[in-house]
């Protein structure tokens, strides 16, 4: 069965964060996910998420200073500090809210930056977070972005991630595979996901080109989500991306999916 999250922080834009989450119900979504839940008391989030009956399925790590152009501070040697904080924040909402999945993310590295150094810094606080999370039942995932939208960013592929998970070697730090992303970088969808199933543990959608709503690109996802169906993907597909239009407007794409 696909079960399909809201992204709070790509839909309902109109609206201000806390009221994206009951727009999110009354569009017929029972999970949310966001890039930033830090911008409201984790608190009034579960005052909400309980009152609607919606499960929290995805967030981020703090990006650092997102307006900066902060993606994330995994990678970063002189950030250790901070990404280490970042971690226990992570914590405390994942607590809160009952979320089991939590994106760790890489950041961009700099043009003069020594990638061995960046990288072995990446892997030793991906095992941070990991065993942070562990106890708690709880998963790090890892995702490659494409190198338009945020050029720069530390890794763009499936191989480069598997790379420092495998170099991690915790149990709990999966792939998060972002179909809109992958499209641009990889292609053959349906076989990469199949392929590397086992090792993802979220899913995220958009079409391509725009990042908008399925059905507005190339990508033919009526026969694509029936093909992760079939896998026996169980987890959620969060629906990250920009709408054409009004939120609402667009979700007619969602009918087979949403009560």
């Amino acid at each position: 069965m696909i079960r399909l999250a809201a992204n709070l922080t790509m839909l309902f834009q109109d609206l201000p964060f806390l009221d994206r989450i009951d727009a999110a119900a009354a569009a017929g979504f029972k999970a949310i996910e966001c890039v930033e839940p830090y911008v409201a008391p984790e608190d009034e989030i579960v005052s909400r998420m309980k009152r609607l009956g919606l499960e929290f399925a995805l967030f981020n790590t703090p990006p650092g200073d997102w307006a900066a152009g902060d993606r994330g501070t995994g990678a970063n040697p002189a950030r250790q500090d901070e990404f280490i904080a970042g971690i226990d924040t992570a914590l405390r909402y994942a607590l809160a809210t009952g979320t089991k999945v939590v994106h760790v993310m890489a950041g961009k590295i700099t043009a003069d930056a020594d990638r061995a150094v960046w990288t072995a810094t990446l892997v030793d606080n991906v095992r941070h977070a990991a065993d942070t999370f562990a106890p708690h039942g709880i998963t790090a995932v890892l995702e490659p972005i494409n190198t338009r939208d945020i050029p720069g960013y530390f890794y763009s592929t499936t191989a480069q991630v598997l790379e420092v998970i495998d170099a991690a070697g915790r149990s709990n730090v999966k792939l998060l595979y972002d179909i809109y992303h992958m499209q641009i970088m990889e292609g053959d969808l349906a076989r990469t996901i199949e392929r590397l199933l086992p090792r993802i543990g979220h899913i995220q959608l958009a079409d391509n080109p725009g990042r908008h709503e399925p059905g507005t690109g190339e990508i033919n996802y009526p026969w694509l989500l029936a093909h992760i169906d079939r896998l026996g993907y169980a987890g959620w597909i969060g629906c990250e991306y920009a709408p054409l239009g009004d939120t609402f407007a667009g979700l007619g794409w969602t009918t087979p999916y949403l009560d």
